[in-house]
């Protein structure tokens, strides 16, 4: 009986057995046939430009370099995106590649592939929704750190629009769903305001327009914004809006996550997030406005949707939604609210959704100054921009330092232009010193986070916006102080001496930063020369720990930290006299050249033209200085 039972469990697993070996063979095929893929494509060196964007351990490859090389001349200058792990490349349907995965081809496809159709669209919409932004390849960092950001929230019903073929041909070989805008732009910064960045906007109206027919809902967004949390949750909240958008709001309408109040909001409604549904009186609106700016160059894109929705503003459309009828009494438009869909007063400057405890779903570089340079800068400080490896792991390493503020100069007095010009100046001769150990070291600098007292705006204004909740002080972003393009200029060495590479305050905090830079440190503290225990020698008292005399000579600083040379991180105590200056007068002149444009202008005081008033990086050689705006013609220049 025991064997007949035997033998009949045998008969019984016969068929599991049988397809069990089945899968085992059909594995060991498919692994063949992905070894072989994958020979193949490596052998592409095309498809081998995208590769350093799929795995954290792969490097740069010709085609890469080439492709960034117009953008940056050092490693503080724009990079191509981050480095995202397999985990990113998600498949958005059945039988497409996954985002991120470079093309198995050797030849770019024919170009009405890329041409924006109905079916290229509804084949990336998922739920009826596609994403959409599009640039020119200045903005490529840019868009892809906006895809990054998607894909790593499980979003890829993306599209992006390339306005030039440079762009399309990058992104199609990094895996990224791309189509051509036919705009034939330049791959260059066009620059805020200028006639070409208002030719931009007009595409942005044509493509809306375009898009509406095909019949989805279009989430349209700048290539200068981020993505931190999935939005299509909150917009399903709102089903009878024709159109939600963005926002200028700086003071708080509402302090939850609903829609900020329609009849509240006195900032201009922003082009730069918003979400349009496929409604008859969508559709109306945005053929108005693409005619509207067809007919009438001079007309910015964004005054003219500010002109037509309030065509007609209000009432209501119910009691709780905040909804409101708009343009022409029968679009039903919603206001996103300013403190989770964030501008770059209310996430960077006000943080106002930490202070309302709310989780923000976006933030767009608005309200900020240094250009393209300075949003770059901003969203690394918020650690929410993606940069390749070798971004965090700087040739000659990297010099920082612990700023030392006196309690006073933060938190007592009033908070006015004395006292804010005070602070400032205080952490700038400190930053003016780390700049100088960092050009002698050949390091590249960690700025310190900058406290200040008032805000920076383009008008007169008493500080602080009334009604904003703007903290003082506050960490403000370094382009409120210091020109961040500037800084990253090309200067002609012969007349400004060797630049000077700079990182965000945040970097030694950011996840991408690798092993080898956060394990490689030595703490410098500086000491007194007549102190004990105090002199010029490389051995540390504690394993990482250096004793190092202030007021040290440029000699001594090259005799000691060459013997560091390979530790990544040096940080130092303090900067307050560490270092007297170059002994080489000429050094010396070409450094201060250097670094007296480093800095701005803070703006503005009320009631007065001009209004403004310069920082001065070598304040304290003048005994006589104030903050005080240009009193003559002669004045209102930068300093000497």
């Amino acid at each position: 009986m025991g064997l007949g039972n035997g033998c009949q469990d045998g008969v019984n697993t016969r068929p599991l057995f049988l397809v069990i070996y089945a899968t085992v063979i059909a594995g060991i095929v498919f692994s063949s046939l992905y070894v072989f893929s994958a020979v193949y494509s490596s052998s592409n060196p095309l498809s081998d430009s995208s590769s350093w964007f799929s795995s954290p351990s792969s490097e740069f490859t010709n085609s890469d370099s080439t492709l960034i090389k117009d953008q940056r001349s050092d490693v503080s200058q724009p990079s191509t995106g981050p480095t995202p792990d397999f985990s990113s490349t998600i498949v958005h349907n059945k039988g497409e590649k996954p985002i991120w995965e470079a093309p198995n081809t050797k030849d770019m496809p024919p170009p009405e592939t890329f041409h924006l159709s109905k079916e290229l669209v509804q084949r990336r919409a998922k739920d009826n929704i596609i994403i959409v932004t599009f640039g020119n390849y200045a903005f490529m960092d840019f868009i892809l750190s906006w895809v990054k950001h998607l894909t790593d929230l499980g979003l890829t019903n993306l599209l992006v629009g390339a306005m030039d073929t440079k762009l399309l041909e990058a992104l199609y070989w990094k895996g990224i769903p791309v189509f051509d805008m036919g705009s034939h732009m330049s791959t260059v910064d066009v620059g805020w305001g200028s006639p070409t960045f208002h030719k931009m906007g007009r595409e942005k109206v044509i493509l809306i327009d375009s898009i509406l027919p095909y019949g989805v809902e279009l989430l349209m967004c700048d290539t200068d914004m981020v993505w931190l949390k999935n939005p299509l949750p909150y917009l399903a909240r709102y089903p009878e809006a024709d159109v939600l958008t963005s926002s200028d709001q700086v003071v708080p309408t509402v302090v939850d996550d609903r829609l900020d109040k329609w009849n509240e909001v006195t900032g201009a409604l922003n082009i730069g997030i918003f979400h349009w549904r496929p409604t008859e009186a969508s559709k109306k609106l945005a053929k108005e406005w693409k005619e509207m700016l067809l007919a009438d160059d001079k007309i910015w894109d964004q005054n003219g949707f500010n002109e037509l929705v309030h065509k007609k503003y209000g009432p209501s459309v119910d009691e709780d939604s905040e909804l409101a009828y708009a343009y022409d009494g029968n679009l039903k438009l919603g206001v996103l609210p300013a403190s989770i869909f964030c501008s770059g007063h209310t996430y960077f400057v006000q943080a106002m959704y930490q202070q309302f405890r709310l989780e923000p779903y976006a933030v767009h570089t608005t309200f900020q100054y240094a250009g393209t340079e300075g949003k770059r800068h901003r969203l690394r400080e918020a650690m929410v921009f993606y940069d390749p490896p070798e971004y965090f792991d700087a040739p000659g390493g990297y010099l920082s330092f612990k700023p030392s503020i006196p309690k006073n100069l933060i938190l007592e007095g009033e908070h006015n232009l004395d006292t804010h010009f005070t602070l400032i100046n205080y952490q700038m001769k400190q930053i003016r010193t780390a700049l100088a150990i960092a050009s002698l070291l050949n390091r590249t600098l960690i700025m310190p986070p900058l406290w200040c007292r008032l805000d920076r705006l383009w008008f007169g204004h008493p500080g602080v916006l009334q009604g904003s909740v703007t903290r003082q002080p506050f960490i403000c972003p370094l382009d409120h102080v210091f020109e961040v393009n500037v800084m990253l200029k090309e200067l002609p060495e012969a007349e400004f001496g060797p630049g000077i590479n700079f990182r965000e305050y945040s970097f030694l905090e950011n996840p991408l930063l690798p092993k080898q830079v956060k394990e490689s440190w030595l703490d410098v503290h500086l000491c007194k020369q007549e102190s004990e225990g105090c002199s010029a020698s490389n051995d540390t008292v504690l394993p990482g720990v250096l004793k190092f005399p202030k007021g040290s000579n440029e000699d001594t600083f090259k005799a000691i930290f060459s013997t560091f040379k390979d530790v990544k991180v040096i940080q130092f105590s303090t900067m307050q006299d560490a270092f007297p200056g170059f002994s080489d007068k000429k050094r010396e002149e070409k450094f201060r050249n250097r670094v007296k444009r480093y800095v701005g202008i803070w703006c503005c005081v009320e009631n007065a033209a001009p209004g403004h008033i310069y920082y001065d990086m070598y304040w304290d050689e003048k005994p006589d200085w104030k903050p005080h705006p240009p009193r003559t013609p002669e004045e209102d220049r930068p300093p000497l």
